[in-house]
């Protein structure tokens, strides 16, 4: 794998930490800005909301520039929100700061999606985008939690200085091994815009929406279902977070390196088995031991449908992938919110802290339909046109859609 993807992956690895890391410092925060837990929480939806809007907003301003400048402008803007975050005299602007941070987010790891795929052998696609997501889940395993025991030592300030920080290393690494790639010709917001037209692009963002939303429906309550249900003490949360995240890295890995052999029954697997286990965590979670090794498997089948998911629209929008690839990193943090939502509504009906892996089973769930939707279409739709076209007989047709 070409070095442009470490640099690409420090970017990763110090979004990833500025974007988690907030959740466990949301008290410090909030006390000394001297507002409440809730209002405090505004720092993590402003974050989630400018992931949304800014992905489009941000790859549509950058289709007249290359891809590396972009990506050293989004890496500036990066830094830029979490200085502002470390030095602010009031929450309005620390809320301010959080919001120009997340407005690099999606543009990010959109564009660097398609700069690491165009890095690498075409066989090599899945696993070059899933290189370059490693630095999101490693954020998980040590940014964040490191970056919550400064910040709880030392002072959330500083903890976002060091972010940072971070910042600057990666803004360093991409200036430094990220190739100069042309701009693509003849590409114009238009063409962009068209690949929105495209049915399955479409469905490959339902699918990251409803797969990936499926594991924050349990994530998201993950403190009071391990303390109120399996027995930890609040203190050990983090270390559950840990395993969540080492999971997340190892099944990263894996969906990038069987997405690039057989991408649509890696899908199948990842989003079946993750509704599976969803479905279990209900019984699972009624125990300390059994409830660590699923949030283990949870953190694996849930990032194993990233490089997949990602690689799928970029396929799908071939010639002008950079804002669906975006768009589709929006759809991520879409969903998360979406299945918040959901989870805090069926445990505001009492139905009990486990409730919200029902519902993440059923998103996941969801979300396998679609992919088999997605492939069925896929398959009729190549053997219609080559029957048209009248070259292949119908069952050479139909073998060729299969693969």
């Amino acid at each position: 794998m070409p070095l442009a993807l470490l640099a690409l992956a420090i970017g990763a690895f110090g979004i990833g930490t500025t974007e988690f890391v907030i959740m466990g410092l949301l008290p410090e925060v909030a006390a000394d800005f001297q507002v409440s837990i809730p209002t405090a929480g505004f720092l993590v939806t402003g974050y989630a909301l400018g992931v949304v809007l800014g992905a489009p907003l941000m790859t549509v301003l950058g289709t007249r520039v290359t891809r590396k400048r972009m990506l050293l402008l989004l890496m500036g803007l990066f830094i830029l929100g979490n200085a502002v975050s470390a030095v602010a005299p009031v929450f309005g602007v620390m809320l301010a700061g959080r919001v120009i941070a997340s407005l690099a987010h999606g543009a990010f790891f959109g564009i660097g999606s398609v700069v690491a795929a165009d890095l690498v052998a075409p066989q090599k696609k899945a696993g070059a985008i899933a290189m370059m997501f490693t630095g999101l889940t490693v954020a998980n395993v040590v940014g964040v939690p490191l970056g919550t025991y400064i910040g709880q030592s030392v002072g959330w300030r500083t903890t976002f200085f060091v972010v940072a920080a971070l910042g600057v290393v990666g803004l360093l690494g991409v200036a430094k091994l990220v190739p100069e790639q042309p701009r693509a010709e003849g590409v114009r917001l238009r063409h962009e815009l068209a690949a929105f037209r495209n049915v399955q692009v479409l469905f490959a963002m339902a699918m990251t929406v409803l797969g990936f939303g499926g594991v924050f429906a349990a994530i998201t309550y993950i403190t009071p279902m391990m303390t109120e249900i399996a027995g930890y003490s609040a203190s050990s949360v983090t270390w559950l977070l840990v395993l969540f995240g080492l999971g997340m890295v190892g099944g990263n890995l894996l969906g990038g390196k069987f997405a690039d052999r057989h991408l649509m029954p890696m899908l199948y697997v990842s989003l079946g088995a993750l509704a599976v286990v969803l479905s279990l965590f209900t019984l699972t979670a009624h125990n300390k031991i059994a409830a660590a090794v699923t949030i283990v498997l949870i953190g694996g089948l849930g990032f194993a449908t990233v490089p997949p998911l990602q690689k799928r629209v970029l396929d799908q929008a071939a010639g002008a992938p950079t804002l669906a690839s975006a768009v589709n990193i929006g759809a991520f943090n879409l969903g998360n919110a979406l299945s918040a939502w959901l989870g805090g509504i069926v445990i505001a009906a009492g139905l009990g802290y486990t409730a919200p892996n029902w519902v993440g089973a059923a998103l996941a769930a969801s979300a396998l339909v679609l992919a088999v939707l997605s492939s069925v279409l896929e398959r009729r739709t190549v053997t219609h046109s080559r029957r048209v076209a009248g070259h292949v007989p119908e069952p050479v047709a139909v073998a060729e859609a299969r693969r």
